[in-house]
């Protein structure tokens, strides 16, 4: 069977958008989907993402495979750049801007925006420990600026978890972080049983931060839009910044928002189709 699909990315995030619409359950195998990403000899992404049909009256639902074929709860870059692949199969027939879409990390909004960018209504950050989930707090407290050795060095951690877990640590320069050799020790460390995806921020002012990620299931990405998410609440948890900020990763610069009135986060990015082709 011939399968169409889109390639998009999202700073530098990429993705294989395809149309799943048709059945509720993705159409394309994990092990599949770590063939597809493969750089070398595949298309070439960092994941897989389905659009399937809504659930519990949403619009669509949303599943995305890692390149290494695990799936993750949701994906802030994916997210972006599935509402831009919505709004390309429907074509004409779009009668709105924003969608309410099912993932496994909750319902979450983007809306699409007249300058071509995308913001997304992320919904509430979960801070408990129980939530992220980590052992290194009691189930209800927080894990706010709490140690953490790994490699032989003593971290100071803070969890977030924004649709998918967040570990985050401010450093004074992200540019001498090892990530390709730290980032897998923080992801399998047994605090955290679910594993994680790992953050390391510089705060160069309260409203500019630069972020460098390790992702859960595919390593080092140009970006992360959870993780953007997530570091802000890291930042105004920690009094290290205000609740509007710039994250600043290698693919680009995201605008994140952790509103007073709602408490919920709002991330605005762009998302770019890059081309399509059939399998």
């Amino acid at each position: 069977m011939a399968i169409e699909f889109t390639k998009y990315h999202g700073l530098g995030n990429d993705f294989i958008l395809i149309d799943n619409r048709s059945s509720s359950e993705p159409i394309v195998t994990p092990e599949q989907a770590i063939k597809l990403c493969d750089r070398h000899f595949g298309i070439g992404a960092d994941g897989v993402i389905f659009a399937l049909p809504g659930e519990n009256g949403t619009d669509y639902t949303m599943r995305i495979f890692n390149s290494d074929g695990s799936e993750p709860e949701m994906c802030g870059n994916g997210i972006r750049c599935l509402a831009g692949f919505l709004a390309d199969l429907e074509g004409e027939s779009r009668n709105k801007d924003s969608y309410r879409i099912h993932t496994l990390g909750g319902v979450m909004t983007p809306q699409l925006l007249s300058n071509g960018q995308v913001k997304v209504d992320m919904g509430l950050p979960r801070l408990l420990a129980s939530e992220i989930p980590t052992i290194l707090a009691p189930a209800q407290e927080k894990v706010i600026s709490q140690p953490l050795e790994v490699a032989g060095q003593t971290w100071e951690v803070t969890c977030v978890n924004m649709g998918n877990p967040h570990c985050i640590t401010f450093v004074e320069d992200v540019s001498t972080i090892e990530l390709e050799s730290i980032g897998p020790k923080f992801e399998h460390h047994p605090a955290f049983p679910q594993r994680i995806n790992t953050e390391f921020i510089q705060v160069v002012r309260r409203d500019y931060l630069k972020m460098r990620v390790w992702e859960r299931g595919a390593g080092i990405t140009l970006a992360c839009g959870t993780g953007a998410c997530a570091s802000l609440v890291a930042g105004v948890l920690t009094g290290k910044c205000d609740r509007t900020a710039t994250i600043e990763l290698p693919g680009g610069p995201l605008q994140i928002e952790w509103s007073e009135v709602d408490q919920r986060v709002y991330m605005t990015g762009p998302a770019e189709r890059v081309f399509t082709g059939k399998l």
